[in-house]
């Protein structure tokens, strides 16, 4: 059976970037990426670009690809976009932020919580009071700032990966042009600087169409055009640098195992969570091994199914902070393949095309690009 590809926290995983951005300015920490020096960084996060499907695709996204400073980094497990925004804002692993994934066992939520839909009533600080890293440099007196879409400005994820970040909003994201004048206004406040921008368009037509669509490689096109125009309304000595917080994989029907099509399948398990490439199941106590048996059992070669413990000792969270731990499955479901593991109980992600999570190289590996 192949292995899983592992996150590279502590040496190049989108953890490390922030921290090494703060060490050009004597911040604690390593500079890991090697960044070169500057008093002014931009980071645009294209969300769901996958290293792996750019160099597939690098004729349609020129100024991407020819970007001379290119590198492969991770991001962390799961391989998704809560996951992963909350380990660039903080500097964290998973295992410390807690974060644990689209959706998680957060009981004060009502058992599990959809980190990207968040309820009113529960507070981003109480979910990861730690200080992010953009308050980290706004006490060392360096301006930070966020260019994201208006909607997201007070929400739940916002406020638990970039809190301490003056929000400025995208009003219209087809717009381009605005979305890079937002940027280079937002990057020229203060003597030192970190602005990060975010684009979703990507991820959301890879979710609805497929990587492999015509629509996803026009939206690749678009992406390009919006780095592009970011780097050129900068001053040359402000650096710019892209990167992503997960790839994705188109998955088949034929390629999907529904849950209750399986009887028995689920006993033992009382919460459901996680998303359809990365299963993460609350268990009965006592049932653990059982419960990673079966699924074992079922799935074969199909996915790398593990117990918390088993998957913390491969690395696949980073050491997990013993409050947070609960958050994580008891047991793991990684596909392996080019499958996904459903349930009629969410009929939103029977429609999905792409999906994300597992720890394949398509999934895992992003790109870092500085220019």
């Amino acid at each position: 059976m192949t292995q899983p590809h592992l996150p590279r926290y502590g040496g190049s995983s989108v953890a490390d970037l922030l921290p090494s951005v703060g060490a050009q300015w004597g911040m604690p920490g390593e500079d890991r990426l090697g960044l070169p020096a500057s008093d002014r960084y931009v980071v645009l996060l294209i969300d769901g670009l996958g290293a792996d499907a750019l160099a597939r695709h690098a004729e349609l996204a020129p100024f991407l690809s020819g970007v001379a400073d290119r590198r492969v980094i991770t991001c962390g497990v799961p391989t998704t976009t809560a996951t992963s925004i909350t380990s660039l804002g903080t500097g964290l692993v998973p295992g410390a932020h807690g974060i644990a994934g689209y959706t998680f066992w957060y009981p004060p939520a009502g058992d599990v919580l959809n980190a990207l839909r968040w309820p009113a009533d529960i507070s981003g600080l109480d979910v990861q009071p730690q200080l992010t890293y953009f308050e980290r440099l706004n006490g060392a007196g360096i301006h930070t700032a966020a260019v994201a879409p208006a909607a997201f400005a007070d929400s739940g994820l916002t406020t638990v990966a970039l809190r301490g970040a003056s929000f400025w909003p995208v009003d219209d994201e087809r717009d381009l042009d605005r979305r890079a004048e937002l940027v280079a206004a937002a990057v020229l406040s203060g003597d030192r600087n970190l602005t990060y921008c975010y684009e979703r368009s990507l991820d959301h037509t890879g979710h609805g169409q497929g990587v492999d669509s015509e629509a996803w490689r026009s939206t690749l096109t678009t992406v390009d055009a919006l780095a592009a125009r970011v780097r050129a309304g900068l001053p040359d000595d402000i650096r710019l640098v892209v990167t992503a917080d997960h790839g994705m994989v188109d998955v088949a029907p034929d390629r999907r195992v529904i849950v209750e099509d399986v009887p028995g399948l689920l006993s033992g398990v009382t919460a459901f969570a996680g998303e359809g490439r990365f299963r993460q199941l609350k268990v009965a106590r006592g049932r653990t091994d059982e419960v990673a048996d079966r699924w074992r059992e079922l799935l074969g070669e199909r996915a790398w199914v593990r117990t918390r413990d088993e998957a913390e000792a491969e690395g696949w969270f980073g050491p997990l902070t013993p409050r947070l731990a609960d958050r994580f499955g008891d047991v793991v479901v990684a596909m392996a393949d080019d499958g996904a593991v459903l349930t009629r109980t969410l009929p939103g992600e029977l429609r999905l095309v792409g999906m994300h999570g597992s720890l394949t190289a398509a999934e895992l590996e992003i790109p870092l690009l500085v220019a």
